[in-house]
């Protein structure tokens, strides 16, 4: 259950341009979205602190390994404490978009699978 969490930080960039370059678009409309979204301020004037807290949450909460490990990165980046982010990690939110765009890696490495054993049609 419990992953690796250096191997994560050193392999996820190359695991998700790797999934861009199979289908650019998914990566180009979530990047906008996520910019859109996550910016200091929007329309309510939260943080961008806030935002990422709120988006660990969620991430624990569906149980998005990949979503945990990036936004608790972002989270003190923005300058969230160690005990907000374990505040954070408490809550119990549904969220859809974030944890299905990480697991497009899932599809591009199933893809990857069969061009090497070809699926018999």
């Amino acid at each position: 259950m419990l992953g690796d969490a250096t191997k994560f930080y050193e392999s996820w960039p190359e695991t998700m341009n790797a999934t861009k370059a199979l289908n650019p678009d998914i990566g180009r409309a979530f990047g906008a979205m996520f910019q859109g979204v996550m910016k200091d301020g929007g329309e309510g004037g939260l943080s961008v602190m806030y935002k990422e807290l709120i988006a660990l949450g969620i991430g624990v909460a569906v149980r998005c390994e990949p979503c945990i490990y990036a936004h608790v990165e972002k989270c003190l980046k923005a300058g969230a404490t160690q005990q907000q982010v374990m505040e954070a990690a408490g809550v119990a939110v549904m969220m859809g978009g974030g944890p299905s765009y990480t697991y497009t890696t899932v599809v591009a490495a199933a893809l990857k699978h069969f061009e090497l054993h070809p699926v018999a049609h």
